[in-house]
């Protein structure tokens, strides 16, 4: 072993011990925490940010769509839109940040965002613009925002499928990824982190998620055989939190079992809530997306105790923009979140006449979306001569 292998060793066991610090207080902070009550009074603010790429397209049929549907409540004040300014591939390259600060603050003033996809730099953007590397926008936010549920429905009506997933968005390898070590040309770690406080609320949310919806299982998954620190915290949290809700049939389950048993087309319509790490919810979720008809159809949510991003699961694909066909992008991901964004302000007002129009309306806008996929999904292949956002668009308002 060499003398500059011995100070890479040094020097990767100090930033170890800055990291393990980092995460026992953000453990801690979770805890002192405890359960914010998020609901208001007043104006529901929702923010939309058109992202990169085909973002702009399908933002601008959902936000006409949203308009339409909440017409009442935007002419009372119940509910406000703005539009989030800047938050552009070229402005965050040009000023070398994730999420520029105007942006941020712009967000911090809503409640809610509609968010379109975001292209993440890669190596050859970030030197052809003088930059400097930059994380994925959407780890950015969830970490900054504290957005620790990713929730996720899938549904095949036809197979009696009704899935939602619960990922946890702060932690495991996503917490740490960017902070790994290499040592010479020989070696390289990446960490994964699991809180206790972290794991907790994160069950909860499923579980509570579980009782309020009539739901009678929730499975867990993990690779607890093998991660037995990290994975093995997680599903002995979840098990613990578990015992608090007798009524609900809890299962653990690996996830290359779980990958296999969504597409075992005898046994899938028997799940129905999810509970999983980071990682292995980044997976599944893509996994079952596509078993449903593919990212474009699946949208997601990323749900804090005060603040709240929707958003579509697909990313900016760059080359319908360059080929001239950004059209022609399917608008139904970032429509199937804007019908969970319209249920989370259900959740977040305290107007319980609000809620349920606002219940209402998210029911009619995801009866719409399926009408409208129903009637033109085979069509919206993302490819010259199939049909476009416009066309789904009209669809879904014609159904409201």
């Amino acid at each position: 072993m060499t003398d500059q292998i011995r100070q890479d060793i040094e020097s990767a066991v100090e930033q170890f011990r800055e990291m393990l610090e980092e995460q026992y207080e953000r453990n801690a902070r979770i805890e002192a925490a405890g359960s914010e009550d998020a609901k208001k009074k007043g104006t529901l603010v929702v923010g939309f940010a058109e992202g990169d790429g085909i973002g702009p397209v399908i933002m601008k049929e959902t936000r006409a769509v949203l308009e339409q549907l909440l017409a009442d409540e935007l002419a009372a004040g119940a509910v406000e839109f703005r539009a989030i300014e800047g938050f552009t591939i070229e402005r965050r390259l040009e000023l070398g940040e994730t999420v520029p600060a105007d942006v941020l603050e712009q967000i911090l003033a809503c409640d809610l965002i509609l968010k379109g996809p975001t292209t993440t730099p890669n190596a050859a953007m970030v030197a052809a613009n003088g930059g400097k590397n930059l994380e994925s926008a959407n780890v950015f936010l969830r970490k900054k925002l504290d957005l620790f549920a990713n929730v996720r429905p899938v549904k095949l009506p036809e197979e009696g499928i009704d899935w939602t997933f619960f990922r946890e968005n702060t932690e495991g390898e996503y917490a740490l990824g960017s902070r790994g070590v290499r040592l010479g040309d020989d070696l390289s770690v990446d960490f994964k982190v699991t809180t206790h406080a972290g794991t907790e609320r994160i069950a909860r949310a499923a579980y509570d998620f579980a009782r309020s919806n009539g739901k009678k299982r929730v499975s867990i998954v993990t690779k607890a055989n093998i991660m037995k620190k990290t994975d093995g915290d997680f599903q002995s949290i979840c098990l613990k939190v578990a015992e608090e809700y007798p009524e609900i049939e809890t299962d653990c389950w690996f996830v290359d079992i779980m990958a296999a048993n969504l597409v075992n087309t005898d046994i899938r319509n028997q799940f129905e809530v999810f509970l999983l790490p980071n990682l292995y919810g980044d997976i599944i979720t893509d996994e079952a997306a596509q078993i449903q008809g593919g990212v474009g159809t699946a949208g997601s949510a990323n749900i804090g105790s005060r603040y709240s991003i929707f958003e579509a699961i697909h990313g900016s694909a760059p080359r319908m923009v360059a080929d001239g066909i950004a059209h022609l992008a399917n608008p139904a991901s970032l429509m199937t979140a804007a019908v969970m964004m319209l249920r989370q302000m259900a959740v977040m007002t305290e107007s319980s006449e609000l809620a349920c129009a606002l219940n209402t309306k998210a029911d009619r806008l995801e009866s719409g979306v399926a009408s409208a996929d129903a009637k033109i999904g085979p069509e919206m292949t993302g490819l010259a001569g199939g049909a476009s956002c416009v066309e789904f668009a009209d669809l879904v308002r014609k159904s409201i």
